[in-house]
């Protein structure tokens, strides 16, 4: 198994999940191993760190595995207290910006997931349900969160900015592949986030190339529609 006093890193390049973690590790300086696994292939090693899910990413730190990626980050932060720092100390604002990350992957990714399946005006009636979710994630992150905090400033990433920049910032892909689900004139608030983190170095350092994640989604949403 993996040596101590090394972090390593199990993950699918084409995972938003694992690219959070990448770019936490990265925003932080450290340095890590990573090891790109087959899902239709997986490893023993990530099997042995992963028994549970057995999915990425897994963050392995000293030997010890860390699943999860939103559990991954706040490790991240707290094992590496130095900045920048990803979650403010505030406990309240921590709390708050860990229920919206939820409320992104959880509400996010189930919409989205409604649309891929859908067609015709069923599809239409998904991307409308999509945009009402969109604006109650909007609003309550406007409610909860002081403005300077969560709206990407054009230099520092927080928590939020990781957790939506990695799956938002790759909404040209989706568009292509599947539908167009928001816009500048439907979501301006949102569009202007994801445009601004879209321009920050490590999101164009990482996120996946445009056109092989459109032929990975045509062919895994497709393949079952």
């Amino acid at each position: 198994m993996e040596k101590q006093n090394e972090v390593v890193v199990f993950g699918t390049w084409a995972s938003a999940y694992c690219t959070r973690v990448e770019i936490a590790l990265a925003l932080k300086g450290i340095p890590y191993e990573y090891k790109e696994e087959d899902l239709t292939n997986k490893s023993e090693s990530l099997l042995y760190y992963n028994p549970v899910h057995k999915k990425v990413p897994v963050l392995v730190h000293n030997g010890k595995s860390i699943a999860e990626s939103l559990v991954i980050l706040e490790y991240i932060d707290d094992c590496w207290k130095h900045a920048p720092k990803l979650l403010p100390e505030d406990p309240y604002l921590r709390a708050k910006l860990r229920f919206w990350a939820n409320f992104y992957d959880q509400k996010f990714m189930a919409s989205a997931t409604q649309i891929i399946m859908s067609r015709g005006e069923e599809r239409e009636r998904a991307i409308k349900d999509f945009g009402e979710v969109l604006k109650v994630f909007e609003d309550g992150v406007k409610k909860d969160i002081p403005a300077e905090f969560p709206c990407f400033d054009g230099k520092n990433l927080g928590f939020l900015d990781i957790v939506v920049g990695t799956i938002a910032c790759n909404y040209e892909a989706f568009h292509e592949a599947v539908a167009v689900i928001f816009s500048p004139e439907t979501n301006p608030t949102f569009w202007s986030w994801v445009t601004a983190l879209k321009n920050h170095p490590l999101m164009k350092e990482m996120l996946p190339p445009h056109d092989k994640l459109v032929a990975v989604m045509r062919q895994k949403y497709f393949q079952s529609a």
